[in-house]
């Protein structure tokens, strides 16, 4: 007997002696009835105990119901592929798979001797392997391989429904220039990304810039208050620069109304634009020359010209010779200058000239 059958006879039996007790209880039985209750009791266990032995005891398929049919043992057999080149969605760069292809018979019971099973073992893979790969791309192949593995790990009837075929231990792997040139490849897609978002940047803030805030000198100091509300006077210290500063943005001369605030950027000559002469050609506009250093001699006659006086008069001659010596050390060749122009033997009444211009030089000798 076993231990759940030991189990319901002890509950039976406990079931059993309770309902006897409450009848015994409530029917007030007398004194004899007890112990024959309890043998009834016992007895009808014990069969009920019998019968359920005979039951498991009983077989279910006498022997000759079922016939004898040998089972046929299913011959397994492994292949092993190495460094199979399989395509990627991406065209020259090929994936190398390897793996051990295991396969059996379809049906245990044909007669295989005329195929290679082999063969159409490491088609049926390879061919279900290259399904996969075609369309992934070659830049993760550690996590094609791990898909690879999940897709080749059930055996499936191959073509022609001779042989099941799996493949284990699968991997997958790049060559390592193709490795190497994706992570180049990779790289400079980053590099072309980040420099791409850079000049987009750039050119936002060039805009924002030249198109908004320095669009005149108004907005650029509405902008620089945005910027610093709480430096009003230096706001308006700096209208200035921000005028010179819109005005170079725009590549245009200070606006008239803030001209007073930059003086120095306007000279005391205007540039005069390029006219047309008579042969079709724009003649440069002219400039103003540049300041030659003063003449002392000459500076000196003008003077004792505007004073009403003559140079060859000899108040005049005598006021030379005092100057003359009295500026010789700082400048001999002025001084020597003055003497010539004021000399008594180069100048005379008789041949100065009555319009007080200047007497021409003495004669040189021969």
């Amino acid at each position: 007997m076993s231990t759940g059958q030991k189990t319901v006879s002890v509950f039976l039996t406990l079931i059993g002696a309770l309902l006897v007790l409450i009848l015994g209880l409530c029917l007030d039985w007398p004194l004899w009835v007890w112990p024959a209750a309890a043998a009834v009791l016992l007895s009808t266990l014990a069969v009920a105990a019998t019968a359920a032995t005979r039951a498991r005891r009983r077989d279910l398929f006498p022997p000759g119901t079922v016939p004898d049919q040998p089972i046929a043992p299913v011959e397994r057999r492994e292949v092993y592929v190495d460094r199979i080149s399989l395509p990627s969605q991406l065209a020259d760069y090929d994936f190398l798979f390897s793996a051990t292809i295991r396969w059996c018979p379809a049906d245990p019971s044909a007669d295989v001797s005329h195929i290679n099973a082999g063969a159409l073992a490491m088609d049926a893979v390879i061919e279900r392997a290259r399904a996969v790969t075609s369309g992934r791309k070659p830049f993760r192949s550690s996590l094609v391989q791990h898909e690879l593995s999940g897709a080749l790990g059930v055996m499936e009837t191959g073509p022609g429904g001779h042989i099941r075929a799996m493949a284990l231990d699968v991997v997958l792997v790049l060559p390592e220039d193709d490795q190497q040139r994706l992570e180049r490849l990779a790289a400079i897609r980053k590099n072309e990304d980040l420099w791409e978002h850079e000049r987009n940047y750039e050119r936002n803030k060039r805009e924002y810039l030249g198109g908004d805030v320095l669009r005149d000198t108004g907005s650029a100091v509405v902008w620089w208050l945005a910027k610093n509300d709480d430096q009003v006077e230096k706001a308006v210290n700096d209208i200035g620069l921000l005028a010179r500063l819109t005005s170079a943005a725009n590549n245009e001369e200070v606006s008239e109304p803030f001209r007073h605030l930059v003086p120095e950027a306007f000279s005391p000559f205007t540039a005069e634009p390029p006219t047309l002469n008579g042969f079709g050609e724009f003649s440069e506009p002219s400039r103003p020359q540049e300041p030659t250093a003063p003449d002392p001699a000459k500076t000196f006659a003008d003077f004792v010209r505007g004073l009403g006086r003559t140079p060859g008069d000899e108040e005049c001659l005598l006021l030379a010779e005092q100057v003359a010596m009295n500026i010789e050390e700082w400048d001999e060749h002025a001084a020597r200058e003055i003497r010539r122009r004021f000399t008594a033997r180069t100048v005379s009444a008789d041949t100065a000239s009555p319009n007080g211009a200047e007497p021409a030089p003495p004669a040189s000798a021969s």
